[in-house]
C-alpha cells in the first residue's frame, strides 16, 4: 500500500492530535531505520498503522481479543494495552497488510516482548520518543536512540515501569520479560 492511501486510511480512525503524533513516529521510525539498517517501507507502513486501532470502542476491542483468540490476559490489564494487537488484526483485516514483521511490530509497540525484531524496537523507541513527545525522561531515551537501540528501549521501559508503578498501575508480564531479556541479552 502506497504512503498516501495507509495515511488517508489511518487518518480516519484518529483525532487531529493522535494523527500528528502518527506523523511523528512515521518521522523517527524512518531515521532509525537508516541508522539501524532496517527496511524502510515496513517501517514506514508499521509506523502509519501503529495507533490504528488506538480509538476504537473498549467493547469491540475486548471482543476482537476474544474472539480472535489473542492472549486472555491482556483484558486483566489497562486497555491501552489493547490497540496494539488489535490494531495488528485490524491492519491485516481492513488495511489488507499481510507482513508478519510490520504487523508484529503494532502488536508489540506498546508492550515489547523477548527476542523483538529489529522493526518492533525501532516502532517501540518510535512512538517513544518522536517529536511531540514531551514528559520526563523522553530526552535521555532520544538522546540514547542515537547511539543504541537497545539502550533506549532498556530506558523507555524502565521509564514505562516508573510511571505506572507510581500510579500503582500494574504492569503487563510481557513488558517485564522484555526488559530482562534485554537486559541478560547485554551480559552475553
Amino acid at each position: 500500500m502506497d504512503r498516501e492511501k495507509a495515511l488517508r486510511l489511518v487518518r480516519e480512525q484518529l483525532t487531529e492530535h493522535r494523527y500528528e503524533h502518527t506523523l511523528g513516529v512515521l518521522e523517527t521510525a524512518l531515521e532509525l531505520a537508516r541508522k539501524y539498517g532496517a527496511d524502510q517501507k515496513k517501517a514506514e507502513t508499521a509506523a502509519i498503522f501503529h495507533d490504528y486501532a488506538k480509538f476504537r470502542p473498549k467493547d469491540e476491542m475486548r471482543q476482537i481479543i476474544i474472539d480472535e483468540k489473542m492472549p486472555p490476559e491482556l483484558l486483566l490489564y489497562n486497555s491501552e494495552l489493547w490497540h496494539a494487537p488489535v490494531g495488528a488484526f485490524l491492519a491485516q483485516k481492513e488495511a489488507g497488510i499481510d507482513d508478519p514483521e510490520i504487523l508484529d511490530a503494532i502488536r508489540f509497540h506498546t508492550s515489547g516482548r523477548p527476542k523483538m525484531a529489529l522493526l518492533e524496537k525501532i516502532i517501540y523507541v518510535a512512538d517513544y520518543i518522536e517529536p511531540g513527545r514531551h514528559f520526563p525522561g523522553v530526552e535521555e531515551v532520544r538522546e540514547m536512540a542515537r547511539s543504541t537501540l537497545d539502550q533506549a528501549l532498556i530506558q523507555a521501559i524502565k521509564n514505562t515501569v516508573r510511571f505506572l508503578m507510581a500510579k500503582n498501575q500494574p504492569v503487563f508480564p510481557e513488558t517485564f520479560n522484555t526488559y530482562n531479556w534485554l537486559v541478560s541479552k547485554q551480559e552475553d
